[in-house]
């Protein structure tokens, strides 16, 4: 065979796209209209590198997933400044939100990370499908960290070093990923919500207890009182305080069938 032939043969194969593969001409494209959008907020000190397990488990179920990192925390400890406050955090999620023009999305807030979907579903409550606390926080208007807490200022007091909170597990010279101090304005800021709107979402409370504990000596315990009172939907997950690292499959699970 001449290098001629040859040269008309591989033509002739392109231009027929391969044995008939897509031979439209056009790439083939993966159907994302279906797909659920779940945006995780992370705890205090922590940062959106703690939920990277639960990330991928939720994506090979097909979910896309987002996970905004809250300034001054995790990949953005440099930007760590003592006037960064709630609503800061708030911010930086209805960014996210806006900015990749998400909609009827699932709004997951870890612990301290209730106080910050709240407030974010004050502000967008029209992007928002349902909201979920896992073991989190649940404030009314004018709450703070610092009041919802058990034993409130005190505690608080008790781990502030200047500007900011540094629980005892924080060390220097640890290398990441791993939780940094964390602003005291974001536990005292008191949160402002307004919008009935938001009142209406539809929201699920999972509360997380260790195996072999009760409910009712769980820390969160109080909070998810607060919240079955508001009438949302409850669960419970055997695990620790931070299921995306302690039960991560049975979390995903947990979240996947939510609707």
């Amino acid at each position: 065979m001449t290098t001629k032939s040859l040269f008309l043969i591989v033509v002739l194969l392109v231009l027929a796209g391969f044995g008939g593969r897509e031979s439209s001409g056009q790439t083939p494209q993966t159907d994302t209209r279906s797909q659920q959008t779940i945006v995780i907020i992370h705890g205090a000190w922590g940062g959106s590198w703690a939920f990277k397990r639960v990330d991928s488990l939720l994506r090979q179920k097909g979910f896309e997933v987002y996970r905004p990192q809250l300034t001054g925390q995790g990949d953005r400890v440099h930007l760590a400044r003592p006037d960064i406050g709630l609503s800061t955090h708030i911010d930086d999620v209805v960014n996210t939100i806006l900015y990749e023009d998400l909609r009827n999305i699932i709004l997951v807030g870890h612990s301290y990370g209730g106080m910050v979907i709240s407030g974010v579903a004050d502000r967008v409550p029209d992007r928002i499908k349902r909201l979920v606390y896992l073991d989190a926080m649940v404030p009314n208007d004018g709450d703070s960290v610092s009041t919802m807490l058990r034993g409130g200022a005190d505690f608080i007091k008790q781990m502030t070093k200047g500007d900011y909170i540094v629980p005892a597990w924080v060390k220097p010279d640890q290398l990441p990923p791993h939780d940094v101090p964390q602003s005291l304005k974001t536990f005292t800021d008191p949160i402002v919500l307004k919008n009935e709107a938001a009142r209406k979402l539809p929201t699920t409370y999972i509360l997380t207890v260790d195996k072999g504990k009760e409910a009712k000596d769980d820390d969160f315990f109080a909070q998810s009182q607060r919240a079955k009172e508001r009438g949302w939907s409850m669960l419970q997950l055997t695990s620790d305080h931070n299921p995306q690292w302690s039960a991560p499959e049975a979390l995903v699970e947990m979240l996947a069938g939510i609707r």
